[in-house]
């Protein structure tokens, strides 16, 4: 419907939009972009680049997406944005396509960016995301479902987020968030379990509260026993095995067992760590 379009935003003949897509005054579209059913495009908007963007999308003014990443390495090779269903984009999100070729940098569905954040070349956001303003993510950030960070401040590229983690506002991150955890300061510290978005996901209602009480359990194991860090992992591996294994007990410890695990490895950049540990 021709009504839905702005007569002075420009839209390439070759983007594909749903006719249920509204564009705004002064947006510009670029050729390979796809668009998808119900989304609304709000004034000044670019979208260029191999972009696909899913349903019922809304970008606010001033939103750049897929424009080329802010990388030397890049050599002008077919790279990648893809967006899911359901996010909103505030004012001047800017979201770049991958460095490599057949890359992608890629977005889930239901996620919050709250203004001026920039997503880095190749980070991977999964769904249900809340990023306050202006947060930058630099390039192979990934952050896992119903994370919450706070506002100004920065990802070291590579880090990795963990699953219904909460960042603090103006924290510096250059190492991986635990899942469920609680994570704030300059330098970064674990201060404690994220119990209030532990309680609004609905887990503190799963299973009688016992995966709630197994996670207090393991977060004393890491950060607030003798034990040093490797010596808890392992007690957090025994703790993970003694659960039910149909329990949501069970998924939520081998969920934050396995990403502490990765994390350790010699190519990932290691862990926040909490109060009083040191880097190993």
């Amino acid at each position: 419907m021709t009504t839905l379009i702005h007569p002075t935003a420009v839209i390439h003949p070759g983007a594909q939009l749903h006719p249920t897509v509204r564009v705004g005054a002064y947006a510009v579209i670029g050729e390979r972009v796809k668009v998808g059913a119900g989304t609304v495009i709000g004034p000044h908007v670019v979208l260029d680049g191999w972009t696909e963007i899913g349903e019922r999308n809304q970008f606010f003014p001033g939103v750049a997406v897929g424009l080329e990443p802010q990388d030397l390495k890049y050599d002008g090779s077919i790279s990648l944005v893809k967006i899911g269903d359901g996010n909103r984009f505030r004012e001047y999100v800017t979201i770049n396509r991958a460095t490599e070729a057949s890359g992608t940098t890629a977005i889930g569905d239901n996620n919050l960016l709250m203004a001026y954040v920039h997503v880095g070349h190749n980070c991977a956001l999964e769904d249900n995301i809340v990023i306050a303003n202006a947060v930058a993510l630099a390039g192979h950030v990934r952050i896992e479902s119903r994370a919450v960070i706070g506002g100004v401040l920065g990802i070291h590229q590579f880090v990795h987020v963990g699953q219904l983690a909460m960042v603090g506002g103006m924290s510096r991150i250059d190492r991986d968030v635990p899942p469920f955890m609680l994570v704030e300061g300059n330098p970064a510290r674990v201060r404690s379990l994220n119990l209030v978005g532990l309680r609004r996901s609905g887990l503190m209602d799963q299973d009688n509260g016992f995966g709630i009480r197994q996670l207090k359990q393991a977060f004393r194991l890491l950060y607030r026993s003798e034990h040093s860090f490797t010596e808890a992992l392992t007690h957090l591996d025994a703790l993970a095995h003694s659960a039910n294994p149909d329990s949501p007990s069970k998924q939520l410890l081998d969920h934050l067992l396995q990403f502490l695990q990765t994390s350790m490895t010699q190519d990932r950049r290691g862990l926040i760590p909490g109060r009083g540990r040191s880097r190993d």
